[in-house]
């Protein structure tokens, strides 16, 4: 049917909540995004529809990612009446049995309680569900935490990530009944241009892909220039470690859509444009099909829902190129020219894409909008802190136990993100630093880690927000190196166009690879910072203003690191292969013969419950003993 009214929605909301809430049907939801399919999910979604293909009772479905990757893959099973159930590491060999356990009510296996990973008390994330029975008035299970109170999930508020994990991103009857596209008919059937603009102000969002610009007045701007105005969508996410946006395009792409289409709406645009990175293709595969069921629905086109607003939505993929993160890049790319960076004395929100007035936000950004509209300004401003309102997005990864995707309050201590949800380093390795903002943001210290995560905080320390990507790092880690890879990085992304960045970081990254070969120098320190300087003073485009922030950061907080690679030519991390060497022990060893057994060089000798020997002639440094001792006998020295 075509839509013309939120009563349409309620309909098609109705129908589809009434089948689903048969007394009989058992609905097994089974992470399908990227995390969950390499992780083995697509096996077991194949092994479920396979064993009970003839059994009407039971409906297996794909949802997006829930965000808690270490433990993929993740399968919630539901049904009316009783408790909604997340269950871990469910590979092809369990799924049956988990099913089966559920369809009996029948969990005294304790193979089987090991995989609950809790009960979800509110798969809502602070929106309306008219879906899926609500919990209240349905009996828990006895010794069964909820899901919202283990410690990955504990402290988080979703709101762009809201609808990931618990709907099936290609079943558009879903998000409608997640309130999906009501703010968007409610907006266009009721609000004003300018009031929709007022409340995104009002709310205080600001831009999630890397500048934090505010988003209300950017959608002011643009709404004041004559022209035919196009609203862009910036999915190309290219930050090492970084897939906030591709988790949500994977999980929820209705969301993208409807808040490029209330962005439409306010600023009088017509037309859409989706940049997505070309290594996304299961985003940019459930993006088409969301695309087409919204058009089909009549949510895009001409005369959407009887009015005079017409809207259509095209994707474009990119090539890979880092550079074409930057607003102005990639518009270039989008009109078929080199992704080159332009100065920012004109404004794309007055010349953007083919010199028209041009609204660009991210992913994250547009998946926010209509939860704002729904809940109101003042809801979501309640988030946050005075210049940083809202949520905000992360990926977590690194040498950190809990791995994956959250959500938390702006404000919230790194330490909080770091040691609470991710739960700190794995074995009995030492933190030592994080990087927020991608490969251009900046090391931060234990000292700091009390640091609120909000974009003025972030700065005052010398990082960034960036997109929302977060690396942990453990003492085994080479701040030198670090810093060096990042360089490394970013020398092959820059665009070559302007001198600061081109030569600024290739000087660096040479500086940088003489020290961690054990060439450094006295005077190579000041130089770095004194390029670092030049390069965020004097370059075109936000990738050369931000790259010095690794070299800066970690001179500041770690520049002991940096002096003894120079001066007593020693990495103490173990990570420069010219300043380290291993040796055993001898007081440690107890001659169990694993590293003998694992060392691909033979280096390693000693007779079973002796200590050993390394020779050092035949060591190559590769690490594989110092992983694998049990008794920490491998030394680096």
């Amino acid at each position: 049917m075509t839509i013309q009214s939120v009563k349409d929605l309620e309909k098609i909301k109705e129908e589809y909540r009434l089948k689903l809430n048969l007394p009989e049907t058992i609905k097994v939801n089974i992470g399908m995004a990227s995390c969950g399919i390499a992780a083995g999910a697509k096996d077991s979604f194949d092994t479920a529809k396979q064993t009970f293909l003839d059994d009407n009772r039971i409906d297996i479905c794909q949802t997006g990612c829930i965000g808690y990757c270490e433990v993929e893959p993740l399968v919630e099973i539901l049904s009316k009446g009783r408790p909604r159930i997340m269950f871990k590491n469910v590979t092809k060999d369990k799924i049956v049995d988990i099913i089966t356990a559920y369809t009996n009510n029948d969990f005294s296996d304790k193979k089987i309680t090991k995989l609950i990973l809790g009960q979800v008390r509110d798969p809502r994330s602070l929106l309306e569900d008219d879906m899926n029975n609500p919990q209240e008035n349905i009996d828990p299970l006895e010794g069964i935490p909820f899901l919202e109170e283990t410690p990955f999930f504990k402290g988080q508020v979703k709101i762009a990530l809201r609808n990931c994990g618990y709907v099936d991103p290609d079943s558009i009857e879903e998000y409608f009944g997640k309130q999906g596209y009501t703010a968007f008919l409610t907006a266009l059937k009721e609000t004003k241009p300018q009031d929709i603009i007022t409340t995104v102000k009002e709310s205080g969002l600001r831009g999630r892909g890397g500048g934090g610009f505010p988003a209300g007045i950017k959608w002011a701007t643009c709404a004041k220039h004559e022209g035919e105005r196009s609203i862009i969508c910036n999915a190309d996410e290219g930050d090492p470690g970084a897939y906030m946006d591709r988790s949500i395009l994977e999980g929820d792409p209705h969301s993208i859509i409807e808040g490029m289409l209330i962005a439409g709406l306010a600023i009088g645009s017509s037309h859409g444009y989706m940049y997505v990175r070309n290594e996304y293709p299961l985003a940019v595969k459930r993006l088409v099909n969301a695309i087409k069921q919204a058009t089909a629905f009549g949510l895009l086109g001409e005369n959407i829902a009887g009015s005079d607003f017409s809207f259509t939505i095209k994707i474009s993929t990119g090539a890979g190129a880092f550079v074409c993160g930057e607003s102005t890049a990639l518009m270039a790319s989008l009109e078929g020219k080199v992704g080159r960076p332009k100065a920012k004395y004109v404004h794309t929100v007055e010349k953007g894409f083919r010199d028209q007035p041009t609204n660009l936000n991210n992913v994250e950004t547009y998946a926010n909008v209509p939860a704002i509209l729904l809940k109101g300004a003042p809801w979501y401003a309640g988030f946050g802190t005075d210049n940083s309102k809202g949520t905000k997005a992360f990926s977590l990864v690194g040498k950190v136990k809990n791995t994956g995707l959250l959500e938390v309050p702006m404000g919230v201590p790194l330490r909080d993100i770091v040691f609470n949800i991710g739960q700190g380093v794995p074995g009995k390795k030492k933190f030592k630093a994080v990087q927020t903002g991608g490969p251009s943001g900046g090391c931060i210290p234990e000292s700091l880690m009390d640091t609120p995560v909000d974009y003025q905080q972030l700065a005052n320390v010398g990082s960034i927000m960036g997109s929302g990507g977060m690396i942990v790092m453990d003492e085994n880690t080479c701040m030198v190196d670090v810093a060096r890879y990042f360089l490394d990085f970013l020398k092959e992304e820059s665009c070559g166009q302007c001198n600061p960045c081109r030569e600024g970081i290739k000087q660096s990254l040479d500086i940088l690879t003489a020290i961690c070969e054990g060439n450094g120098k006295q005077g190579d320190i000041e130089l770095l910072e004194e390029l670092g300087v030049m390069i965020e003073n004097f370059s075109l485009c936000g990738l050369g203003t931000s790259a010095p922030n690794p070299v800066l950061t970690t001179i500041k907080y770690f520049r002991e690191e940096y002096e003894s690679h120079i001066i007593d030519k020693k990495c103490t991390a173990g990570v420069c292969k010219n300043l380290f060497i291993y040796e055993i022990d001898e007081t440690a060893c107890t001659g169990c013969t694993l590293c003998a057994k694992k060392c691909p060089q033979d280096a390693i000798t000693g007779d079973k419950k002796e200590p050993h020997t390394l020779e050092q002639d035949k060591c190559i440094k590769c690490g594989i003993c110092y992983d694998a001792c049990k008794f920490n006998a491998i030394v680096i020295k």
